[in-house]
C-alpha cells in the first residue's frame, strides 16, 4: 500500500469526523468543499486497466470491499436502532437538527428499511450510520467508471488517459444536465448527484496517477491550491451535497482536485519526516473503515461529557449527530474529533489483541 496515500486517506477521514463535530462555520465550509471527492481521487489512485480486460474481478472486489460492510453494518445499526432508544441514545425530543424526526420502527418500517437496504442501499439507520452513503456511491461510482471506460475503450481510438478524461467530462455533462433540468436517476437515492460526482472524481485519480510524476509537489502549485480553497470556504462553495447548484460545476472540481494536490503535498512531507505522526496517520489511514462506520456512537461519549459541563438536559445526548448548545462557540468539537477517531481505533486494537484470539479456536470448530 503507497503510505503517502495512506496518510491521504488518514488525513481524510480525520477531517469527516470534525466537519460532523460541527466546528466553526469557516472550518467546516474549508472541510466540505474537498474532503468526500479526496475519498474518490484517493480510490480512483488504484485503479488498474487491467480490470477493462477483467471487469468481474473488479466488481467481486467493489462488492466484497463495499456491499458487504454495507450489508453487515447496516444490519447491525437497524437491529439496534430501537434499543437506543431504551438507553437514551437516541429520542424523537433531541433527535435531529429540528428535533423529532426520529422514532422507534415498528415491524412493518424495520421490514421495508430491512428491503431497501438489501435492494438499493439505502434504509439504513440515518442517526448512527448516517454517513454509510458513501458506501453505496463508491460502489456505484467505481463500476459505472468501468462500464463508460470499457465502452469508450472498445468504441474508439482514443489514447488510455483520453478515454479516462472523456469519462469525466461525461460525468460533468450529466451533472450539468441534471441540475440544468432537475433530472434525477429513479433507482438511486436522492437521485445519483453523488455517485456521477463520484464517478468524475474517481477518474480525476486515475489521471493524477498517470501524470503523478511530471506534477510532482511544487509549494507554487500547492500555495494555489490553498488560496483556491480559502477563496471557497469563504464563499461557501459547496460540497459533494444532494442539493447541487449550476455554479457547482465550476468550483466542486476545482476545489476537490485543489484539495487533494494539498493534501497529497502534505502528506507526502509527512511521509518523508516519518515518526510518529507518519505512522499514527498511516494507521488511521488503513482502518478509515472502523472511524467511518462507529465515529457517531463514539460521540455520544463527549455528548454525555458536554451534558455534565452545562448541565444540559440529560436527552440531549440524542441530538444528531453532536450536541448543538453553544458548539461553534466552545471546543467541544475538538474534543468529538479526538474520541471520533480515536474511540473506534482504541476498541479495534482490543478486539484484534484480546477477542480474536480467543474467537479463533471457535470458528475453526464452526467451521468444521
Amino acid at each position: 500500500m503507497n503510505n503517502v496515500i495512506s496518510i491521504c486517506k488518514g488525513i481524510a477521514i480525520i477531517l469527516m469526523v470534525l466537519g460532523h463535530a460541527e466546528p466553526p462555520t469557516l472550518i467546516s465550509n474549508f472541510i466540505y468543499i474537498f474532503h468526500m471527492p479526496l475519498f474518490f481521487i484517493t480510490a480512483g489512485y488504484f485503479f488498474s486497466r487491467k480490470y477493462l480486460d477483467d471487469p468481474w474481478t473488479f466488481c467481486v472486489k467493489r462488492f466484497k470491499g463495499l456491499y458487504i460492510p454495507f450489508l453487515k453494518w447496516s444490519l447491525f445499526f437497524l437491529i439496534l436502532h430501537n434499543l437506543w432508544f431504551k438507553i437514551g441514545l437516541l429520542n424523537e425530543q433531541f433527535g435531529n437538527w429540528t428535533g423529532g424526526v426520529t422514532h422507534p420502527y415498528g415491524t412493518r418500517e424495520f421490514f421495508q428499511r430491512l428491503m431497501l437496504i438489501f435492494t438499493s442501499m439505502s434504509g439504513y439507520d440515518e442517526f448512527m450510520a448516517g454517513a454509510f452513503w458513501f458506501f453505496r456511491g463508491l460502489l456505484i461510482a467505481s463500476i459505472m467508471f468501468l462500464i463508460l471506460y470499457k465502452l469508450i475503450d472498445s468504441k474508439t481510438k482514443l489514447s488510455p488517459i483520453a478515454g479516462v478524461i472523456a469519462v469525466c467530462t461525461i460525468a460533468l455533462a450529466f451533472n450539468a444536465f441534471r441540475l440544468g433540468f432537475g433530472f434525477k436517476l429513479k433507482y438511486i437515492p436522492n437521485g445519483g448527484l453523488r455517485e456521477v460526482w463520484g464517478i468524475f472524481f474517481f477518474g480525476i485519480g486515475v489521471i493524477y496517477r498517470y501524470y503523478e510524476e511530471k506534477i510532482g509537489n511544487r509549494r507554487w502549485v500547492t500555495a494555489i491550491c490553498l488560496a483556491i480553497m480559502c477563496v471557497g470556504a469563504w464563499n461557501h462553495w459547496c460540497g459533494m451535497n444532494n442539493n447541487g447548484q449550476m455554479r457547482d460545476l465550476a468550483t466542486l472540481p476545482l476545489t476537490g482536485i485543489a484539495g487533494f494536490l494539498v493534501t497529497k503535498h502534505l502528506s507526502t512531507i509527512i511521509n518523508l519526516a516519518g515518526g510518529i505522526v507518519a505512522r499514527t496517520l498511516t494507521y488511521i489511514g488503513s482502518n478509515t473503515l472502523y472511524i467511518f462506520i462507529f465515529h457517531i456512537i463514539s460521540f455520544k461519549v463527549v455528548s454525555w461529557l458536554k451534558i455534565i459541563w452545562y448541565d444540559l438536559d440529560p436527552g440531549q445526548i440524542g441530538c444528531h449527530m453532536v450536541i448543538h448548545f453553544n458548539n461553534h462557540e466552545d471546543y467541544f468539537w475538538l474534543l468529538y474529533t479526538i474520541v471520533g477517531t480515536a474511540l473506534p481505533l482504541l476498541v479495534l486494537w482490543a478486539w484484534r489483541r484480546y477477542a480474536s484470539p480467543r474467537l479463533a479456536p471457535l470458528s475453526l470448530i464452526i467451521s468444521r
